[in-house]
């Protein structure tokens, strides 16, 4: 018999899903319930019924889980940007471990229960690590607000104080909404696709306080923008940078193509560990600095270069990466789509002593153009996005065949279907996690595949 839809039953939670939700079987059918957690015995709403599962909110919990605990954020069950602040740190480190398994056990035919996959890296302080804020703007009862659009809707809920942020990008955030206001600077309405400004972008060198700031438009123009760049270097003396943006799609995606410096210079610098790096508005640069240098450690051990090796870094960004493992290699190479990011990653690589060479374009336009002039790389390393590595980069690894492959994944299901392809050549030897985002329900982590000798 199937769920109705405002039909209530009780359901006992089996484990945490992908995005965050509890998981529970009602009559053999999938039920995800947001909130919920592994082991909690609960009273549930069908919300949504879908043909393979359903999707309830809790009414009642009858027993509840020991690591259930009070989030401290007051718009954490409207914004949808954390999904686990209600339970303990160390069970999420735990879960997410978890998640992981599942991924593997859903989309690979490998033996999940014998491959080597490590406990979760976490972070003694898991609150205020993100370097960086992407707040869609609106206006409300005379107010300008910003902050994301609650889950599933449109509706956009104001983050004066979010508690994953560095503090001092919230403090940003609120001067900058403050100037608008004042400026009386028309602010973007999404239904009417009609106004100006769209989103406010801040981002800090953590290690430097050097501080950006991007303000995204629907138009060309900027109203007033030299007095607005006046009252931000006046109010906020730590923005290095101040860059106009300007992307007049109707569209998910932040950034427009064209960018304009407003004020100061166009990147900021950050430092990891003994590495600077230079980063512009649109190049990707892992949001946790703190988790990154623990990432990139995993990286370089995972790759165990001698100084001998030639390594790709693809879907390079910034070079972060190669720069991260250089010192180790023989020689560099690296590609992104965004021409941006190239820029920034060749001028980060001048601090290499070896031969590195970064070009604007995919991994599977140029591994095969190199293999053709006779270089051929012994380690590859990628760091996908959530979509994981194009088919044709998967093809091309399969034909050039480098001794050791290191994935950094964000996204366990992309990572499970890309290795098990690659397991027909690759020996996964082990995977670890390592908690790039606190409180929410991703799961970062660094795979090492080395080809089977036949």
């Amino acid at each position: 018999m199937k769920i109705k839809l405002k039909q209530t039953f009780p359901l006992t939670i089996k484990r945490i899903g992908i995005n965050g939700e509890g998981v529970g079987y009602f009559k053999r059918q999938v039920v995800f319930v947001p909130g919920a957690l592994p082991g909690e015995e609960v009273v549930v709403e069908a919300t949504k019924v879908h043909p393979k599962f359903a999707e309830g909110k809790i009414k009642k919990i009858r027993k509840k889980s020991p690591h259930r605990t009070t989030p401290p954020c007051p718009v954490y069950d409207q914004c949808g940007g954390c999904q686990l602040q209600h339970i303990t740190y160390s069970q999420q480190l735990k879960e997410k471990r978890d998640i992981l398994i599942q991924s593997l056990e859903r989309h690979t035919k490998l033996p999940v229960e014998s491959l080597d996959i490590r406990e979760t890296i976490g972070m003694e302080n898991p609150w205020s690590y993100r370097n960086k804020s992407q707040f869609q703007v609106g206006s409300r009862d005379g107010k300008v607000i910003a902050g994301l659009y609650s889950l599933n809707s449109h509706k956009l809920i104001d983050i004066p104080d979010c508690a994953v942020q560095q503090p001092v990008l919230n403090d940003v955030l609120n001067t900058v909404k403050q100037i608008l206001k004042d400026f009386n600077i028309s602010i973007y309405d999404e239904k009417k696709n009609k106004g100006i400004v769209k989103t406010i972008v801040t981002r800090i060198g953590v290690a430097t306080g050097e501080i950006q700031l991007v303000i995204v438009t629907a138009t060309n123009e900027l109203p007033k923008k030299q007095l607005i760049v006046e009252e931000v270097q006046k109010r906020l003396p730590n923005v290095k940078s101040i860059i106009h943006n300007i992307n007049p799609k109707k569209t998910s995606l932040i950034f427009g193509d064209k960018s304009l410096p407003l004020a100061g210079s166009e990147t900021i610098e950050e430092r990891l560990g003994e590495q600077t790096y230079s980063l512009s508005a649109r190049a990707f640069f892992q949001l946790n600095p703190d988790q990154t240098v623990k990432l990139y450690d995993e990286v370089k051990k995972a790759a165990q270069l001698t100084g001998k090796e030639k390594v790709v870094d693809a879907y390079c960004g910034s070079g972060t990466i190669g720069r991260w493992v250089g010192d180790g290699a023989a020689e560099i190479r690296g590609m992104d789509v965004i021409p941006e990011s190239i820029k920034d990653a060749r001028e980060n690589a001048k601090a290499l002593k070896i031969k590195t060479v970064y070009e604007v374009g995919t991994a599977e336009q140029w591994l095969p153009k190199w293999l053709k002039e006779g270089w051929k790389p012994d380690v590859i390393i990628v760091d996908p996005p959530r979509t994981g590595c194009d088919q044709k980069l998967l093809d091309t690894i399969k034909k050039i065949k480098p001794k050791r492959f290191v994935y950094v994944s964000c996204n366990p299901s992309t990572l499970a279907k890309d290795i098990n392809q690659l397991s027909q050549l690759y020996n996964i030897e082990y995977i670890q996690p390592v908690d790039m985002f606190p409180q929410t329900a991703h799961v970062e982590s660094c795979s090492l595949l080395v080809r089977k000798e036949i």
